[in-house]
């Protein structure tokens, strides 16, 4: 018994010896060393708790470290801490996303914690601190993560000293900063980085601004895992070794426009899971995948991929993410779609796609994101599509699609965003049935809204964007009383007419942040003046197009874009609108206001993009303070009775490319301090007062991009400098048939989605006292009008180099000598006008080769000679070559080698237009008699529209000149 009890007790003592020893052993892990506990307090002093700092989800981890309130004082007990079980040192610092505002240093009391392996900072707000350079300390740092936390500036070369890293995510967030780079890099600081961390798995630059090529090295890396670079203002050639990395799972180089690649060959051992490279430049085409089996994500929307879209694509079954918009395919059906059961996203907007909506997209049950926008799709919307009951986007607009929507689609409870914008769809919609759609378009269709539910006790729809463009509604649908959270509300081009009623003054007051209601018969607000419009966050207001009576109504000081153009408002601006200091856009033209220009919309120059107020009856002078940090692109005053000069501060608006000064008073000399705007496209100064003589300037920089310049109808006098004002002139190596319009644009945010808001460019061009209104002007359209000036001497030879004119009108000037013959030069010519001068010698045969010439006019000069009987010429009629004694031709009573023939007398104004005030000369109507062109045919539509008589004596005279030309040719032979 007694040895018993002993063995026993020796068992227990046993036991007890392992455990304190244990216990011992484990003692480290939980008490952390003083020195760092210290360091971890000192840094959390450095900091406010601010939830802003964060995003959503966050928590202030650092609340818990309260040693002095009670709390542990264990620092490895501590929220983001983690120690090493056997030292106790801290190894690991997590404070992502704890709500730390404020700075930090190189002094900072963290980089007293030189054991740390992992240190991860992301989403705070470090409020544009450098990062340290004492970050080169942490010799053992496996992972570092500095990402969406507001650092600023260069990132420090000694990070490429941590040569233990295997993740490094530098990465900034855009949603706070919008368009900014918080974070550069220098292109060596990149390479030695990349030469040195060769242990990296994980490299995230998103956002950071490297501005170089992509360094080869990084096909070394022959670990990595993921590479991110998002936006970083790469160009150059993408190096394709990266691709052959045999551990690469992702790769993002989307936003990168200036960077060119093409995709390798892939092996079927790659392990590629996700590729993006959206708005790049990477091109070729798509066959190189095939391999890709993994492949669960593809975003290639914007790049300059073409051919077509491979049957082969229907192997890819793993993706989940799928996006190839915006590119050159020759699309084709969707017969490659339906296999890819496990898809979530699509999106494939502008690929050219074709045929109906095909029937294998019902297998896609995961789907719940549908972007079909902009391509040929035709047929019906399947009712099969609501069976896809997880959907919450459909995007179907732009397409060529015919039918109802099916009632399936109004049972899809998760569908949120429903756009079918510009199809032909018809038939009767019932909004209240989409209870849970929050953005609704279904503008420019053929469909009747119901704006009355017709069932008892329907739940109201509860809008964020709702577009219902062109679709006949005849009055504000009444549900939008009770629509308190509306962002986007679009009711244009419908037949909406008389007072806007007093309540929808009330809806969204506080959200509303884009309202259309242009193009209707609307007459006013319902309230008095002046009209202050509520919606204190409206950015965008369009308002034109209607019966819009009585004063300017002013929005409040959030708008951006505002259109009211086209109605008949009247009275003086409201001083009120100087408080719209953010305005970029803003056209008051077509209306009936008076008094002066504000001053104050000077001042507006920082932002303010386009100032549009022509057609109007303002007086005065124009704003005279313009900001050296002036933005005005488009600046139309015409129509008016504005005097005086022109104000030298818009000299300072160094982005102005139109300046519209026509028909008003102005008194002035010749702006040649507009001559070094580097954008300036339009300058139309007609019907004005200015005066003298426009002398050559000493600067090197003449007008370098004019293309547009009408002078007519003012006081100029001496010899006009074409060779000054179009020195260096885009007119001279104009490209033919650019398809892009002149404008300038911005862009506005709702519901956190960038929408662009683009304002084109618009003239009147006069041609023969026709007035030609240009609603949009191609950037290879080219005109110069210096008619009616005292303008002297010969025609420059220097005309000849611009060979991007459209129009040259000289007329009624005091031109001499005789008509250039390198005026041939000018192939693209359709209106030329040398009228009313004192020109001599013959017309160049050399004219004949102007093929586009739709408007030829020569007369009341001292020409002589022959009319070339050959090409255009030979279309035109008396009117363009009378007022020459000298000239014969077949049009003229003079016939060539007759000495007996005469001149007709002039004809007269009565005789051209009846005293309608609107000189029509009938050969337009000949512009396409031959060469097919715009100018004659859209005046000849204006004729048509105006008078009917002028029609129908058109139409005689082109029949006379046609049975001319068949009898000149004689009878043709018939082919069997």
């Amino acid at each position: 018994m007694g040895s018993s009890m002993c063995v026993l007790l020796k068992i227990l003592l046993f036991h007890l010896v392992v455990a304190a020893s244990g216990f011992s052993s484990l003692k480290p892990y939980y008490s952390c060393h003083d020195e760092e506990r210290a360091a971890l307090l000192q840094f959390k002093e450095g900091f406010v708790i601010d939830e802003s700092a964060s995003g959503d989800g966050a928590y202030p981890k650092v609340s818990t470290w309260n040693p002095a309130e009670g709390g542990t004082s264990n620092c490895c007990a501590w929220s983001g801490v983690q120690c090493d079980k056997r030292t106790g040192h801290v190894i690991s610092l997590d404070l992502s996303s704890s709500c730390l505002y404020g700075s930090i240093n190189s002094s900072s009391s963290l980089f007293r914690l030189v054991h740390l392996q992992r240190l991860n900072l992301a989403d705070n707000n470090f409020n544009y601190s450098q990062i340290p350079t004492t970050i080169g300390n942490f010799a053992q740092l496996t992972y570092l993560n500095l990402s969406a936390s507001v650092f600023f500036g260069q990132v420090p070369s000694q990070l490429s000293q941590l040569s233990k890293l295997s993740s490094l995510d530098l990465s900034v967030s855009l949603d706070s900063f919008p368009g900014e780079k918080l974070l550069s890099i220098r292109e060596s600081n990149l390479r030695s980085l990349v030469r040195n961390l060769t242990t990296l798995e994980k490299l995230h630059l998103n956002f950071i601004n490297i501005s170089s090529t992509i360094p080869n090295s990084i096909a070394n890396l022959s670990f990595l895992t993921s590479l991110l670079l998002t936006d970083c203002g790469l160009f150059g050639k993408f190096p394709a070794r990266i691709f052959e990395l045999q551990d690469l799972e992702t790769l993002d180089v989307t936003f990168n426009q200036d960077l060119t690649g093409y995709l390798p060959e892939f092996n079927r051992s790659s392990r590629l899971v996700s590729l993006k490279l959206r708005g790049s430049s990477f091109s070729g085409n798509l066959s190189s995948i095939r391999n890709l089996d993994s492949l669960q994500e593809l975003d290639v929307r914007a790049c300059n991929f073409s051919g077509p879209i491979p049957d082969w694509f229907a192997n890819l079954t793993q993706l989940t993410y799928l996006a190839l918009s915006d590119n050159n395919f020759s699309g084709g059906p969707l017969s490659w779609i339906g296999k890819q059961n496990k898809l979530t996203y699509l999106h494939l907007e502008n690929i050219n796609l074709s045929g109906y909506i095909p029937s294998s997209l019902r297998n896609l049950t995961q789907l719940f994101y549908l972007h079909l926008r902009s391509n040929q799709l035709s047929g019906p919307i399947p009712s099969w599509l609501g069976n896809l009951s997880r959907l919450a986007y459909i995007d179907l607009s732009s397409n060529r699609l015919r039918s109802s929507i099916p009632e399936s689609i109004f049972n899809l409870m998760d569908l949120q965003i429903l756009f079918l914008v510009d199809n032909s769809l018809h038939g009767t919609v019932d909004i209240f049935k989409l209870e849970n759609v929050t953005h609704l378009q279904l503008s420019a269709n053929k469909l009747e809204v119901l704006t009355e539910s017709r069932t008892m006790n329907a739940s109201l729809p509860n809008f964020r964007v709702l577009g219902l463009k062109s679709c006949n509604i005849k009055e504000f649908p009444q549900f939008l009383r009770h629509e308190q959270n509306l962002l986007w509300l679009d009711l244009s081009k419908n037949n909406l007419a008389g007072q806007v009623p007093k309540w929808m003054l009330n809806i969204s007051t506080e959200t509303l942040e884009f309202l259309d209601l242009s193009v209707n018969s609307l007459t006013g607000f319902g309230q008095p003046s002046p009209v202050v419009l509520p919606w204190v966050n409206l950015q965008v207001l369009r308002l034109y197009l209607n019966m819009l009576q009585g004063p300017l109504p002013i929005p409040q000081p959030s708008i951006l874009f505002y259109t009211i153009s086209d109605n008949k408002l009247t009275g003086e601006i409201s001083p009120l609108i100087c408080d719209l200091s953010a305005l970029q856009f803003l056209d008051l033209s077509n209306n009936k206001l008076s008094g002066m220009l504000p001053q104050c919309l000077g001042y507006f120059s920082d932002d303010l993009r386009v100032l549009n107020v022509g057609n109007n009856s303002f007086h005065g002078v124009l704003p005279q303070a313009y900001t050296n940090t002036c933005n005005l692109r488009i600046f139309d005053v015409s129509l008016n009775q504005l005097q005086g000069q022109l104000p030298r501060p818009l000299a300072n608006c160094v982005m102005l490319e139109s300046l519209i000064l026509s028909n008003n008073e102005f008194h002035d000399v010749f702006p040649f301090w507009l001559g070094t705007r580097p954008e300036l496209k339009v300058l139309s100064m007609h019907h004005n007062g200015f005066y003298g003589v426009i002398g050559k300037q000493k600067s090197n920089l003449h007008f370098p991009e004019l293309r547009i310049l009408d002078l007519s109808h003012n006081n100029f006098r001496g010899k006009f400098p074409f060779e000054y004002i179009f020195s260096g002139n885009p007119m001279r190596g104009i490209t033919l048939g650019q398809p892009t319009y002149m404008d300038t644009n911005s862009s506005f945010t709702v519901s956190s989605s960038p929408t662009p808001y683009i304002y084109e460019f618009s003239i009147t061009v006069t041609n023969k006292g026709v007035d030609r209104y240009y609603s949009k002007i191609q950037e290879d359209f080219g005109v110069v009008d210096i008619s009616s000036n005292k303008f002297e001497g010969k025609i420059p030879e220097f005309i000849g180099n611009l060979k991007g004119l459209r129009l040259l009108n000289v007329s009624n000037n005091i031109l001499t000598g005789s008509i250039p013959s390198f005026l041939a030069n000018l192939t693209l010519l359709e209106s030329l006008d040398l009228s009313q001068n004192k020109l001599s010698g013959e017309i160049p045969q050399q004219l004949t080769q102007l093929t586009f010439l739709g408007n030829f006019n020569v007369s009341h000069n001292n020409l002589t000679g022959p009319i070339p009987y050959r090409g255009q010429l030979t279309t035109f009629d008396v009117t363009s070559y009378e007022g020459n004694p000298g000239l014969c031709g077949d049009v003229l009573p003079k016939k060539c080698g007759d000495p007996n023939g005469s001149q007709p007398p002039p004809s007269t104004k009565e005789e051209n237009d009846s005293g309608s005030g609107f000189e029509l000369d009938w050969k337009f109507a000949l512009a396409g008699f031959g060469s097919g062109l715009v100018v004659g045919v859209v005046l000849a539509d204006v004729a048509i529209t105006r008078r009917r008589e002028w029609f129908l004596e058109i139409v005689r005279r082109i029949r006379l000149i046609i049975m001319k030309r068949e009898k000149s040719r004689g009878p043709r032979s018939s082919v069997n």
